[in-house]
């Protein structure tokens, strides 16, 4: 895969300086992961976490794998699952959170993508069989056996707060509200349920792997028939209790891009009419979260202590959406939304948890070293062609380490 002309073209475009400026970073970024970010939690003592203070997320968990995949690290893709699984209650539930579980917030379906991530670096799937196969199966179950409450084949979110975009009440409902089936929620599932895919491929569980192909197409085709609006072009929730779109115009609404499902014609809608709109999505320092059409669209909370997702530019979701248009075809925009990310992230004097996309100042955590770290090389990921999020891929490289030569401390 080694392609030093891609290196070179990304240090051609961002100049000497800025160059020097990202080597210091990333090994600034690893050092406080290794002596800040690596922790213990009950008898564990090799956990990860972005975050400063004592708690372990669900999402955030797979993003920050993906950084630590550039460097060859895997072993916190089976540590921390491991953790998170061991703590699975028999109906299949997994808290969302190890310190403080929210025992109304189910994990994110992003378990069967980590072991996955995890497991393609090692080239080890075996770990999985005795306890955690079925523990992953019945994660996904779960969903759909407890929180499709009209049985339509859609999952709900319990809150804007469970779906992670911690403010959105509007399209995702407020606390214990269960009620919003999320087309980011659902679109996970697909994901999962591929991952699922790939694992009992690789098992050589071949009936298992029938099953989950067939129950990743059934949902995908179910996202297609009712969260598409065709008179907006535009993919909404749907509020299970009225049994209508909220339309409200979110960030989430490009998930299905990540997934891949977006037929053509609809993708060119969802991209020219809506991401690339500046009124919307495109703002200064795109994604906003939070369409610039919405009556509440912010970028700063003035006395709000909450994370916000009503407009401001998270890199996690930038990564997805970077890596949809790549999937669906869109790879001039997806260039430009990588470069324009790394200048989002670059510009500031430390990583921070997520920024004002209208003037680029960081907001939220300082220190930070989680998920915003994969802005700095989305870049690097667009000239190299690479994926590390592409279910079908069978390889995880370590392009931090190959590419450029760093090495994460005490790997």
């Amino acid at each position: 895969m080694g392609q030093p002309e891609a290196v070179q073209r990304f240090r051609e475009r961002i100049g000497e300086d800025t160059w020097h400026r990202l080597l210091v970073r990333l090994e600034e970024v690893n050092r406080d992961i290794r002596t800040r970010g690596i922790r213990s939690f009950n008898n564990r003592a090799d956990l990860v976490r972005g975050y400063s203070y004592d708690e372990f997320y669900d999402w955030d968990l797979y993003f920050e794998n993906l950084y630590l995949s550039y460097y060859g690290v895997s072993r916190y893709c089976r540590n921390n699952l491991e953790a998170f699984l061991d703590q699975q209650l028999p109906c299949g539930f997994v808290g969302r959170t190890l310190i403080q579980p929210r025992m109304r917030q189910h994990f994110k379906p992003f378990l069967a993508q980590i072991a996955l991530l995890g497991s393609r670096q090692t080239g080890r799937f075996d770990w999985l069989v005795a306890k955690y196969y079925g523990r992953l199966v019945k994660s996904i179950d779960y969903w759909f056996w407890y929180q499709d409450f009209d049985k339509n084949g859609l999952a709900v979110w319990d809150s804007a707060d469970h779906s992670g975009m911690d403010n959105q009440d509007r399209r995702a409902g407020a606390t214990y509200s269960m009620a919003v089936e999320g087309v980011d929620l659902n679109c996970y599932l697909v994901r999962e349920y591929q991952a699922m895919v790939a694992i009992a491929a690789a098992l050589g569980y071949a009936g298992d792997a029938k099953e989950f192909a067939a129950k990743a197409e059934a949902l995908s085709a179910r996202i297609n028939e009712v969260m598409w609006d065709q008179s907006d072009g535009f993919y909404y929730d749907r509020h299970e209790h009225r049994g209508e779109l909220v339309r409200v115009k979110s960030v989430a609404g490009f998930t299905p891009l990540w997934v891949g499902i977006v037929p053509e014609d609809r993708a060119e809608r969802l991209v020219r009419e809506h991401l690339l709109n500046e009124n919307e999505f495109w703002i200064r320092y795109p994604v906003a979260t939070w369409s610039k059409s919405e009556p509440d669209y912010v970028q700063v909370l003035q006395g709000h202590r909450i994370c916000n997702w009503l407009g401001t530019t998270w890199i996690p979701t930038n990564y997805m959406v970077f890596q949809g248009l790549r999937r669906q075809g869109f790879a001039q925009e997806a260039e430009e939304l990588a470069y324009k990310t790394f200048d989002l992230v670059i510009r500031e004097a430390d990583t921070r948890e997520y920024y004002d996309g209208e003037n680029g100042i960081g907001q939220g955590l300082n220190p930070f070293w989680g998920w915003s770290a994969l802005g700095y090389l989305m870049p690097l990921e667009y000239e190299l062609g690479y994926d590390p999020t592409d279910i079908g891929r069978t390889s995880i490289e370590p392009i931090a380490t190959e590419q450029l030569g760093l090495e994460f401390p005490g790997r």
